[in-house]
């Protein structure tokens, strides 16, 4: 079926499938080149010429007004009449100062930081390894600590991509059960500060680095949990902080391998207490891609591949992970859709 399928469908659909695709990146590039550029924020919430954007961007006129059109064909503009631009509601995710910007997340993810790798991608198939390492001559977070503004980029795009989550989470898990949660690699709070506010009993701390908490006390105060929140700094890899009945992980398993999942979870299950639980947030891929599956999750297994050495898993994969380091699970809970995360429940064994 799924050949007789192919067979009917008319060759310039195909054809132009597969052009959308190897025309894909310079979809990416151009938007963060007007990320970097400021063209959302100086476009706001109203209309702009691109002369008006460009005068304000200093940048040269004809080549905006080509940058605004192949951003209108890519639904994050309008252009009302010619050389006039509104942007659209995915547009304005673009905008710095909006709540649910995800403009960092496009600067982070157009950076040669992210995309230099990919292009050594087939050096990574070949070896299991990643290219990023091989190219600026240490592991992706090595090489983010000492660069300090990026640093603080990656964080933010790391909050703004927790943001939907964050809104979901609290009310898909009983946490007032808790007495203190322990977010291991938990950066700014974010996901942690919207599970205080849902329940007021436990108390809350943040594991990471202190590259990674750099931005936490901000948004804490900003959320109003700052009094019921411990930051401590340390490596996850080494230990982790003793005292807490609930430890959370999310998006932090994907980033490594196998054996350095079990060094992270063996930690934990060495100060986890009898009655305690474990909670890993992440995608769950299923055995098979499934026709229609987003993408998304898979885009993700080969920016783990390549960046970090990290990938996405199936059930089967999560299990072994918690059996090796002590574990069993005891519940998966798909957030609502949009959202691509299971909450993995765990106890020790």
């Amino acid at each position: 079926m799924a050949a007789n399928e192919e067979r009917a469908t008319p060759a310039h659909e195909v054809r132009g499938t597969l052009s959308r695709l190897l025309f894909g990146q310079l979809a990416t590039y151009a938007v963060g080149a007007a990320v970097r550029l400021g063209i959302p924020d100086r476009i706001g919430a109203g209309t702009r010429t691109a002369d008006d954007v460009a005068a304000a961007c200093g940048t040269h006129p004809q080549a905006t007004l080509r940058l605004l059109r192949a951003l209108a064909a890519l639904d994050l503009l309008t252009e009302s009449e010619p050389g006039v631009f509104e942007a659209t509601a995915t547009g304005s995710l673009l905008r710095s100062d909006t709540p649910d910007s995800m403009a960092a997340l496009a600067r982070i993810f157009t950076e040669p930081v992210m995309t230099r790798a990919r292009e050594r991608m087939e050096d990574s198939v070949r070896s299991g390894e990643p290219s990023f390492d091989s190219i600026f001559g240490t592991d992706f977070f090595g090489h983010l600590a000492g660069e300090p503004e990026l640093s603080e980029v990656f964080n933010t795009a790391m909050s703004q991509g927790t943001r939907l989550a964050a809104r979901d989470v609290p009310s898909h898990y009983d946490f007032g059960r808790f007495t203190t949660i322990v977010d291991v690699g938990g950066g700014d709070g974010t996901l942690l500060a919207a599970i205080l506010r849902a329940h007021p009993g436990p108390r809350g701390v943040i594991y990471d680095s202190a590259e990674g908490h750099a931005q936490a006390p901000a948004k804490l105060a900003a959320e109003g949990v700052a009094d019921r929140v411990t930051l401590e700094t340390g490596d996850f890899f080494a230990s982790a902080p003793a005292g807490g009945d609930l430890y959370l992980l999310k998006s932090v398993i994907h980033d490594w391998n196998d054996d350095q999942c079990a060094d992270i979870l063996g930690h934990i299950r060495q100060v986890l207490p009898a009655d305690g639980r474990l909670l890993i947030i992440e995608p769950v891929l299923t055995d098979t891609v499934r026709p229609g599956a987003t993408a998304l999750p898979y885009m993700s297994d080969l920016n783990m591949l390549v960046n970090v050495g990290g990938r996405e898993r199936t059930r089967a994969d999560f299990e072994h992970l918690c059996t090796t380091a002590g574990f069993k699970i005891t519940s998966l809970t798909p957030l609502p859709a949009p959202a691509l995360f299971v909450l993995i429940e765990a106890a020790a064994v």
